[in-house]
């Protein structure tokens, strides 16, 4: 009787393990997929920069967006795998991208009309 509880208890604890891996896999997978920095469109010190910070801050911006277009590129590994292996993580992937570009481009239009107000070079 011992016997028989003790194979049972080990099944099960062997299950709940198969489970809580099965899980932390897959929340590695779904966090692994290429995630490019959405930013904030105004900033909170936007107003009161200089022409050169608002140059600075619009290099910035054209940086984001760059690096957001590249992690759309098909050749990241990141990218091969989820057309491999998960759909979804390459349409959230492209959403993701699309929403850092716009968001990027958004910023740098804002400090672009900051420093036409101040009149800036």
């Amino acid at each position: 009787m011992f016997i028989t509880l003790e194979i049972h208890l080990s099944y099960y604890i062997i299950i709940r393990m198969r489970k809580a891996l099965s899980t932390l896999t897959l929340i590695l997978f779904l966090t692994s997929c290429a995630t490019p920095t959405v930013v904030n469109v105004v900033g909170p010190n936007d107003g009161s920069m200089t022409c050169n910070q608002l140059d600075t801050q619009i290099a910035i911006a054209n940086k984001y967006a760059d690096d957001a277009r590249k992690e759309k590129d098909m050749g990241t590994g990141t990218n091969v795998s989820a057309l491999l292996f998960w759909l979804p993580g390459l349409w959230a992937t492209h959403k993701n991208v699309e929403e850092a570009v716009d968001a990027a481009n958004r910023r740098a239009e804002h400090l672009q009309n900051l420093k036409t107000k101040k009149n800036c070079p």
